[in-house]
């Protein structure tokens, strides 16, 4: 009798620890980056690139005072979104891509405030992200009304709890239509959520994961466009926003 309460208590604490331990393997080998991102996380004369608590994309030479704050998809290594946050640093934003624990947003909803604080000379914030990024963003702008003036959402939209459609902050949309796993029932279903002005962006062919550089994503879709074209427009519309609050 002894030796089967040994076993059944061996039991009970094993399966606990054999879930916790899949749980941090899961989190802890996230996709990406690709080859080509990496590129970008190197300094030039026009940008500098710092890669401590946090990749900072700092312009050299700017007028600006608005920064931008990515928070990356879940378990989405944070170095695959470096393409795009150069090429928005390059037309004179300061960008920031926080790194998040365990690779989930979900855990690092209130880290944009670090970054607001260190960086206290940017006048106007705004916070984005991808995919569960986007959706902590909202958590964030949610919480803190006023702490940003512009919500990026890349493939992505708010939790119904944090509803900001009465709020004074403008918000874009940027989504594609051959994305397996924010799909269009749920960019349509956000606009209940969000200011009556926000600007949807339409990525006709585009995926989930051509939001970043990682690669393919289990089950995403097949994009009808290249990357390039995707992170393009992505990076067009977001300059838009930008612009905008500035």
């Amino acid at each position: 009798m002894r030796r089967k309460t040994k076993i059944i208590l061996g039991i009970i604490i094993i399966i606990p620890l054999a879930v916790v331990a899949g749980f941090l393997i899961w989190a802890y080998t996230p996709l990406g980056p690709m080859p080509e991102a990496l590129p970008a996380l190197q300094s030039s004369g026009s940008v500098n690139v710092s890669t401590g608590n946090w990749i900072v994309f700092q312009p050299s030479n700017t007028s600006k005072s608005t920064g931008f704050i990515i928070y990356p998809g879940a378990r989405i290594d944070p170095r695959s979104y470096a393409p795009a946050a150069r090429a928005l640093a390059e037309e004179g934003f300061l960008v920031v891509i926080v790194p998040m624990p365990l690779n989930l947003a979900v855990f690092g909803v209130d880290l944009a405030n670090n970054v607001i604080q260190t960086y206290s000379y940017v006048q106007v914030w705004a916070i984005g992200g991808h995919s569960l990024g986007g959706s902590m963003a909202a958590s964030f702008a949610h919480k803190y009304p006023g702490a940003v003036e512009g919500i990026v959402f890349w493939a992505s939209y708010p939790a119904a709890a944090d509803n900001l459609s009465a709020q004074a902050i403008q918000a874009v949309s940027i989504y594609g239509t051959r994305d397996g796993l924010t799909s269009l029932a749920d960019i349509n279903a956000s606009r209940a959520v969000l200011p009556a002005d926000t600007s949807f962006v339409e990525i006709v062919g585009g995926n989930h994961a051509q939001f970043g550089w990682y690669g393919p994503q289990s089950g995403d879709n097949e994009a009808t466009v290249s990357r390039e074209v995707q992170q393009a427009q992505v990076i067009n519309a977001t300059l838009t926003l930008l612009n905008s609050i500035s």
